[in-house]
């Protein structure tokens, strides 16, 4: 019999790339908001309901749910749902189990490298550091937090906490975002272009994921990071460099950023390193560590 994972965030990114990966040694199953495949239950979070059905003979949870952090301006509404989705979330999912009375072998949550706060600075962050002080740093805090509970009330052998750089996608997130204006042609680094960009190929997150499902002494934080860093002005020249397009438009300004994102613009003109060796130290081999590499794998398809 092979275990049974449920996976939130059915819709994102991740999870889709890693089922695909998973169900080869695992039975997958998916939390959504509208059911339309038989492996698929449906729950509501604002309304706190869920199908008990998803829990029969789970063995992990992979909780992926999350509303997408750079999708909206951040009003005070969408702060509430951007923590909402990721606390609240993973709240029902303990009520849950605890009414049912199981114990998984693991929960392992999405997490995000913010979670050493929105700035740029020489520092290269370890698991080993504390958070920072803004909006970002606060919701990972209080969604790492969520995780823990999983442990400390003896639902979950262990937590494992991925936190998480910027994923590296030609289907979806950052780079997705990016490509119509380099491959015009009318491309640019964000602010002065000197933040840095702690990123991830699309297949060493998922591999990361599969890595700590598979070794029963991962536990606790772990930086899912390249250990190659890069800024945002270099992640820009590699795309266009790797796409064969010019690149010659000025940066764009931060104050042009902060009109049109508000206190988001935050998360586009700051950023720091963070290191991945404390995952590398566990056995886990990045494929791609060299930028350039991890681009032209994505769009030289």
């Amino acid at each position: 019999m092979k275990d049974i994972i449920l996976i939130t965030g059915a819709g994102g990114l991740i999870a889709r790339e890693l089922a695909k990966r998973l169900e080869k040694n695992y039975t997958v199953r998916f939390l959504t908001r509208k059911k339309k495949h038989s492996n698929e239950f449906e729950w509501n979070i604002k309304n706190k309901t869920i199908d008990d059905a998803a829990f029969e003979g789970i063995s992990h949870i992979i909780h992926l749910a999350g509303a997408n952090i750079s999708e909206k301006r951040w009003t005070d509404e969408r702060k509430k749902e951007l923590i909402s989705s990721r606390v609240d979330s993973a709240d029902l999912i303990l009520k849950t189990l605890q009414l049912k009375k199981i114990t998984l072998k693991s929960f392992i949550s999405a997490s995000g490298i913010n979670y050493y706060g929105t700035k740029t600075t020489d520092t290269i962050f370890t698991e080993n550091d504390g958070p920072g002080n803004d909006f970002l740093s606060e919701v990972v805090v209080l969604w790492e937090r969520a995780a823990d509970q999983f442990k400390e009330q003896n639902l979950a052998e262990r937590v494992v906490k991925i936190r998480t750089a910027v994923v590296l996608s030609e289907k979806d997130g950052a780079l997705k975002k990016m490509l119509p204006t380099i491959k015009m042609g009318i491309g640019s680094a964000l602010g002065n272009g000197k933040q840095y960009m702690p990123w991830i190929h699309i297949d060493d997150i998922c591999s990361i994921y599969d890595f700590a499902l598979k070794n029963p002494d991962i536990d606790g934080a772990f930086n899912a990071v390249s250990p190659q860093h890069t800024t945002n002005e270099n992640l820009t020249k590699k795309i266009a460099e790797v796409l064969k397009k010019p690149l010659f438009m000025p940066n764009v300004p931060g104050f042009v950023l902060k009109l049109i994102f508000g206190e988001l613009a935050d998360a586009l003109l700051e950023g720091s390193r963070a290191s991945a060796e404390k995952i590398q130290k566990a056995g886990f081999q990045f494929k791609f560590t060299d930028l350039k590499k991890a681009l032209e794998n994505l769009l030289q398809k």
